[in-house]
């Protein structure tokens, strides 16, 4: 029976994310937005992620412009972000209402979709999102952080996959952020989703270990409805599959997308000349668009080796590149065995490095470490051994419930913290995920608004008249 496959496409986040460090601008994105529009994507993922933190502390943007903006040039299509539950699009448990609130104002500004997921696939840490989605009627597509260890099994994963459904999600996604599937795999996961569940199955995988095109085509063939592309200049390496390559590939069969190969040509020609431009300016190296093996041994995404070579450049230690890289997968097995994504990606490979440089494991310990260890994060998939927990976290008390149970509601105090910068009802929100950087962001849109140069001013009776 024919079915036709939706594609959901990554150039304006992911792709960029993966090879860029998330460096693509409004306006770089703004001309090309109309032509994208026009394609027939099932939806276009363009907000959240990482793009908020660089809008504002790399791009000198309001990411809430960038998603009006969005909106408004692309009537036709869906617009997708990606959260990260509790944690939002910042590193830590935020309380229930500002959770809500930002849902409220992401729906309100232009988004459909909402991708959310947790770190350590801890369903309690989705709750409020996901509820919170649904009374904002959005799209929500709760998303599984993949990864593999003892305790990641098909059972695993399609248990979840059902809780997930009976919490409201409208649809699921298999996040493969460290492009750890391989096509057998993805075909056994898919057809066990699509036996599980009756809402419809998205597969979304980086093309670092160079099986990416190869686990679409299986998970489509096990029953998969939508993948996840970018377009050829930013696809490939640590990026995801092409997706002229696959709509090429499902040309003519039973999976036909329905899409005109031919409407691509002025896309591709548009980021190719943006491609040249990344690399002469030294955003995109070649290094990241080679395919690496690696990330099958040590499980560790694009975004994150790089990360570790640059923490390791810093320390004037790039030689113990190798030795980091044994090291991840030791800390990851203390630590519970979380997947590797946003924050908790972060906070293993981090530990690793000092583990390494010191030259004694768990000499020295990260505040976010320890946080994860406690239980600070949410219930890490395997029981982390009293042990261990006790040499890191020592006399505190483990936390055995929803973290964000113990959160005292905090959207008023932000306000308060910022009342003299807010021109918008969405300020709280920047503020609230990245406090220093927002309020630097506020301060210099605010100089420009008012054409301040380094004269002395009143600013509090400028910018608020009585």
């Amino acid at each position: 029976m024919a079915k036709k496959i939706l594609i959901t496409e990554t150039v304006l986040r992911d792709a960029h994310q993966s090879l860029l460090a998330t460096r693509m601008s409004t306006a770089e994105m703004e001309p090309i937005l109309p032509q994208l529009d026009k394609i027939g994507f099932h939806s276009l993922e363009c907000w959240g992620g990482a793009t908020f933190d660089s809008c504002l502390r790399f791009l000198h943007e309001d990411p809430w412009d960038r998603l009006r903006l969005l909106r408004q040039k692309c009537p036709n299509t869906k617009l997708q972000m990606l959260f990260r539950g509790q944690n939002m699009l910042g590193y830590r448990h935020y309380a229930d209402d500002v959770v809500e609130y930002f849902v409220q104002k992401s729906v309100a500004n232009g988004i459909d979709i909402i991708r959310i997921f947790d770190a350590l696939n801890d369903i309690r840490n989705l709750q409020t999102s996901i509820k919170a989605a649904i009374k904002e009627k959005a799209h929500v597509q709760a998303a599984i952080s993949y990864t593999t260890g003892p305790v990641f099994t098909t059972e695993y994963y399609t248990k979840y996959a059902k809780q997930l459904e009976e919490l409201g999600a409208n649809s699921i996604c298999i996040k493969d952020m460290a492009a750890l599937l391989t096509p057998s795999a993805t075909y056994e996961l898919v057809k066990a989703l699509k036996e599980t569940v009756s809402i419809p199955v998205q597969l979304h995988t980086h093309a670092t270990s160079g099986l990416a095109s190869m686990c679409l085509l299986k998970g489509i063939e096990a029953g998969a409805d939508i993948i996840d592309t970018a377009m050829s200049p930013l696809a490939l390496g640590t990026s995801h599959a092409p997706t002229e390559s696959m709509v090429a590939a499902l040309q003519g069969t039973e999976f036909d997308t329905g899409l005109d190969l031919a409407q691509f040509a002025e896309i591709r020609a548009y980021f190719m000349d943006l491609r040249r431009d990344y690399i002469k300016r030294g955003l995109l190296s070649t290094d990241m668009l080679a395919t690496d093996t690696k990330a099958l041994i040590y499980q560790v995404p694009g975004g994150m080796l790089s990360n570790l070579a640059s923490q390791l450049k810093e320390a004037g230690k790039l030689d113990k590149l190798d030795e980091v890289m044994q090291e991840v997968p030791r800390v990851r097995a203390d630590a519970g065995y979380p997947p590797l994504v946003t924050p908790s990606s972060q906070i293993v490979g981090t530990q690793a490095v000092f583990n390494i440089i010191t030259g004694e494991r768990y000499k020295m310990c990260t505040n976010e470490f320890k946080a994860l260890v406690r239980g600070q994060y949410g219930q890490t998939p395997i029981k982390i051994d009293p042990e261990f927990r006790k040499k890191i976290i020592g006399d505190e008390e483990p936390i055995e419930c929803r973290p964000a149970d113990l959160l005292d509601p905090e959207l008023d105090k932000l306000r308060g913290e910022i009342s003299e910068f807010i021109e918008q009802d969405e300020d709280v929100l920047s503020y609230a995920q990245f406090p220093q950087v927002s309020k630097k962001f506020f301060e210099e849109r605010r100089n420009k608004k008012y054409g301040i140069d380094g004269e002395h001013l009143d600013m509090k009776e400028k910018v608020h008249p009585v």
